[in-house]
């Protein structure tokens, strides 16, 4: 009994030494791009500033790409568990393709979404033919996201046919890609009165263009 026990509590301890050596990782990888932008920093840089061997990067993340990819996703995160969170308060439709429109629709206009994707825009550069890598940063995190929404949705209404799920959660995300880039390019990523009104016009346009598809013909 007493040798369960020490083995429980050795795991346990290596478990809190682990989710300590990766926040401290991610932190100092903020810290960093806050201080010099984008990815203007090396793993040494980073494990450094972290106070952790190099070797130890590695151990929890298989590149500083994955690394800058996970901070994205805190930005994300933030913003996508406010958009579950007003889907939750939101009644559930009939299951219906259009309804459940609605309820992205209402979710999405919620959600500070210009925020985090300047957020993105400081720590992975501006996805764009300059910069290549920025761009697969930038899909790849929204695609995790997606991930989330997708199943999100799917509980929400299991009787619905999961092809129309997909199709219509990853149309939106597809299209908040599209304007985001766009919005970084005419005005963005500075937040500003006139650059969030620029998003909200740009989000209502998006919206318009995808409603034709999950909504009764008039």
């Amino acid at each position: 009994m007493h040798l369960v026990l020490s083995h429980v509590t050795t795991t346990d301890r290596r478990a809190a030494l682990k989710a300590k050596h990766r926040a401290a990782i991610l932190q100092a990888a903020r810290d960093l791009v806050d201080e010099r932008g984008g990815r203007g920093f090396s793993v040494d840089d980073l494990a450094s500033r972290a106070d952790v061997a190099r070797r130890t990067v590695f151990n929890h993340f298989a590149s500083l790409d994955e690394v800058l990819l996970a901070v994205c996703e805190q930005e994300l995160s933030v913003i996508i568990d406010r958009f579950l969170a007003d889907m939750a308060r939101t009644p559930i439709g009939d299951g219906s393709r259009a309804s459940m429109f609605e309820e992205l629709e209402s979710a999405a206009r919620g959600a500070d979404l210009a925020p985090a994707i300047s957020g993105m825009y400081r720590i992975i550069g501006e996805p764009g033919k300059e910069d290549p890598k920025a761009a697969v940063l930038t899909q790849t995190a929204f695609s995790r996201v997606t991930d989330r929404l997708r199943d999100e949705v799917a509980r929400r209404h299991p009787g619905a046919d999961p092809l129309d799920t997909a199709l219509l959660v990853d149309s939106l995300m597809s299209g908040i890609v599209v304007i985001a880039d766009h919005w970084l390019t005419h005005d963005g990523p500075d937040l500003t009165p006139a650059s969030l009104t620029a998003w909200d016009a740009l989000l209502s346009r998006l919206v318009h263009s995808v409603r034709s598809g999950y909504m009764p013909a008039s």
